[in-house]
């Protein structure tokens, strides 16, 4: 199993991002929402995290919430492959004014979202 999580895994190019918001579709499962865009032109998956600011104001929460996300993907790499797909975009959004008190909660909420 690989559990890493390298540079070339990450959403961040703009002409990516925008890509995936024009084109890609929604899903939302308790406190995660997901937007996702499988091709054949995509050559590698890519992820991104994103924590709203309207929520949460420091940035110190956001970035938690963030390293959650991301470690909930790394950790659940497979399952999520197999639901959204090799050839994918996809970005993770954690959407409720409450925050998180444990990674646990987080774990959950992405298995949900991936067994959906």
């Amino acid at each position: 199993m690989n559990f890493k999580y390298p540079r070339e895994e990450k959403l961040k190019q703009k002409k990516d991002i925008s890509l995936l918001f024009e084109k890609g579709k929604w899903q939302t499962c308790g406190h995660l929402r997901i937007i996702s865009y499988s091709a054949e032109e995509i050559s590698q998956y890519k992820v991104g995290v994103s924590v709203s600011k309207r929520y949460f104001k420091k940035a110190v929460e956001r970035n938690r919430i963030k390293r959650l996300l991301r470690e909930s993907y790394r950790l659940h790499k497979n399952a999520f492959l197999e639901k959204f797909g090799e050839n994918s975009l996809s970005m993770l959004f954690y959407i409720s004014p409450e925050k998180p008190n444990h990674f646990e909660d987080i774990e959950i909420e992405f298995l949900k979202l991936v067994k959906k």
